[in-house]
């Protein structure tokens, strides 16, 4: 069962997605964030103890930007909690926010095509949680657009190899 899990900020979709797996006998939790010096940011650091401290202890966690090599080593199911984070740390590993989309675009279209192929592969329950930002404003900056676009077309490809995709609002899951 390859599921995807989407909503907008502080939605529950995080919390949702866990649930899905609880009965799973071993679960490979990989996030994909930024390599952010948690000390010098309080607000994250508080983010990423209380996810930590959700998970059952027999979860295995992997931190990495790498999703196809994490989904391909894992045994059993997989959480990839978020692809939108796993968007911004290659976007910064690539240094996209200043320089010309067309330069580092193919590269991240790659990588995302790997990890999809993985996430199609993959044996287990594969359960990816991403961000909704489709139905705001435009933002104002140029990287946010950047990030709202990329993040649209990650989402699709994800989606499509999936046989479930769940929007969560205010906690509730609604499968589309």
């Amino acid at each position: 069962m390859k599921v995807m899990v989407t909503g907008g900020v502080r939605s529950g979709k995080s919390f949702h997605a866990e649930s899905l797996l609880v009965a799973e006998p071993h679960v490979t939790y990989v996030a994909p964030g930024p390599e952010a010096d948690v000390a010098s940011d309080p607000e994250w650091a508080a983010r990423v103890a209380i996810h930590r401290a959700r998970r059952p202890a027999h979860w295995g966690t992997v931190e990495t930007r790498d999703i196809a090599a994490a989904v391909r080593d894992a045994e059993g199911a997989v959480l990839i909690d978020c692809l939108g984070t796993w968007l911004a740390a290659v976007i910064d590993e690539l240094d996209g926010w200043d320089q010309v989309r067309e330069d580092w675009e193919p590269v991240l279209l790659d990588r995302l095509g790997e990890a999809v192929e993985e996430i199609a592969k993959h044996d287990g329950t594969v359960v990816a949680v991403t961000n909704e930002v489709g139905m705001s404003v435009v933002p104002e900056h140029l990287s946010g657009r950047v990030f709202r676009d990329l993040l649209g077309i990650v989402n699709q490809r994800v989606a499509q190899e999936c046989d479930d995709v769940l929007l969560v609002v205010a906690g509730r899951a609604l499968k589309l």
